[in-house]
This record gives C-alpha cells, structure tokens and sequence, in this order.
C-alpha cells in the first residue's frame, strides 16, 4: 500500500510566517478613514453638540490642521460604526466640508464603551449641569455592572472590594454625595432640568426639587409661571417637606414662591438676552460679570477723581 504523504501539501514557512503575521495585523487598532456618514451617535449620548463658537472653532481648526486626534467607535450589527468618543470633531469636520474622519475602531462591550465615552467628555470645560448628571448616571450604572469583575487595583488592603461610586469619585475628583447629588437632577422634568441648565434654577434648589413627584413638578413649572419666581434654597426644602407630608398643592407652591427672598431685599439683576448682545459670543457669564466689575470700578476713579478736582 503506497503511502498518502506524498499527497499532503505542506505550507511554504513564509506562508505560515505570513498569515500569522496578518492576523496579528488584523488584531492591531488602526486609525481608519470612515465615511461620516456611516458613524452614528452613542445611543442615549448625555453630551450636547452644539453649533456655538466654540464649535465654529473647532471646523476652523479642523480645515486648516485636518484632525489631530482620531475618533474611537466600535462596529454596529445593523452597518456602520457607533460613536464613542469623537462627537464634536465629526460635527467638525462637517463643518468643514469634510466626508471622512480619522477614527480608531474597537470591539467594546456596552459598559465598556459608555465609561469611555463618559471619560473622554467629562473634564472639558464647559459641561451643562444636565450633562454632568446623566454622564455620572450612566457611568455609575456601568461601572456597578462590572463590580462582579473588579480588577485587582480596586479592591483594598483588607481585601474588600471599593464601592463603584467610591471608586468613581477617585477618578474624577468629586466626593460621592456630589456625584449622587448631580445624578439627582436626572429626575427632574426636562422643563426644569434646561432652567437649571439656563441658570434660573440654582443646583442646590434643584437637588430638592428633583425629590418631587412628577406630578408636583408639573404643578410647579406652572406655579413659576404664575408667580414669576424660581424657589430659594429654603423655599424648594419647603416644597419637597409637604410633598414627603403629603400636602403639596398648587395653592401652596404658589404661597411659598410668592414670599420675598431675604436674598432678593439687596440683589440686582439683569436678563441675559439684555447683556449678551453687549459681549462677545464667547462670553462665559462668569467673564460677562468680570468685565463689569472691571468697567464699574473704573468708573467709580474717575468719578472720584472728579469729585476732587
């Protein structure tokens, strides 16, 4: 019987040297051009991109130095490619009249990619309050879905593992009652929540407000409206006391909003709309109280030094 070895086809060693070396290339992040029109938006992204100055600098930027950093995404199984990190250079650069972007694709799980797309947005500089707390929301909620798999680096020298709020708190520089503090406002109505976001509603008022049935909070936006008044500190801790009583009404809402703020005896204030169109667009309206100040202090020398000629 002749044997069947002459018929075994051996591969070549630079056949076996190159596949595994294209397997090792096809399992190494690469900076690809993608389409933008096959990227889409991290579901239920907590970030808002928006076409203000910043942004219009951000294009500028993009078409004259292309884009620095790239993107990250991971593949979707409908087609096309899920954001992670990214969502403002890929407005970017179709502002600038680009088709594709450079980004860097991985297979990430669902927490794995939400606590990426968090960290990569959360120390920039301006972060609406509303951003901030459905970003630590879902973050924190991520996180505690991993806690049955905590690497070693959390877990303390007794060997108990750190709670995933402690944990979080470390990585962003927040102490955990701000971080449940700022995931509060995540139950408040959307009407609510953009005033906080517009500053007609202060953080602190906001956390007690967010304690209110929705119901009562409906109520409330129309209370506001009728009185023309946002609560205090001491009013919303009012509110969310009779709503815990049981005896919160529009009745009531409107009495204690219709009170004088010990704070509103000696307070000026001005619209924003009636500022802003004295000011850059760029204006932070820490910067726009900045340069008023500056203004007033000049004009109180140079009244004073008239008053002593």
């Amino acid at each position: 019987m002749k044997s069947s070895a002459r018929n075994i086809a051996l591969a070549s060693l630079d056949d076996l040297f190159s596949t595994e070396e294209s397997r090792a290339e096809e399992g190494r992040e690469k900076v690809r051009e993608i389409p933008l029109d096959q990227l889409y938006p991290f579901r239920n992204h907590p970030f808002k991109v928006r076409d203000d100055e910043r942004m219009l600098d951000t294009a500028e930027s993009i078409r004259e130095h292309g884009v620095l950093v790239p993107a990250i995404a991971r593949p979707r199984e409908e087609g096309g490619y899920e954001l992670i990190a990214g969502h403002r250079r890929k407005r970017g650069c179709e502002l600038a009249g680009l088709s594709t972007m450079p980004v860097i694709v991985r297979a990430l799980d669902d927490d794995a990619a939400t606590i990426i797309m968090v960290d990569s947005n959360i120390q920039r500089e301006s972060i609406l309050p509303s951003e901030r707390a459905f970003a630590y929301k879902m973050k924190l909620e991520a996180m505690k879905r991993q806690a049955g798999r905590p690497p070693k680096e959390n877990m303390s020298q007794l060997g108990t593992q750190k709670r995933s709020d402690q944990i979080m708190a470390e990585q962003i520089g927040e102490s955990r009652n701000q971080i449940q503090r700022y995931i509060r406002l995540t139950a408040l109505l959307p009407e609510l929540l953009d005033m906080v976001d517009e500053r007609k509603i202060a953080f602190n008022p906001a956390v007690e407000l967010s304690w209110l049935r929705p119901e009562e909070q409906h109520g409330l936006l129309e209370a506001m409206d009728g009185e023309q008044a946002t609560p205090s500190l001491s009013q919303a801790q009012r509110l969310k006391k009779f709503s815990q009583e049981g005896r919160l009404s529009i009745d009531v809402m409107r009495a204690v909003l219709s009170e004088e703020k010990k704070s509103d005896v000696d307070r000026i204030t001005f619209r924003s709309d009636t500022l802003r169109k004295y000011f850059p667009r760029s204006y932070t309206p820490q910067q726009m109280e900045q340069t008023i100040l500056k203004l007033l202090e000049s004009w109180q020398r140079k009244r004073q030094q008239t008053l002593e000629r």
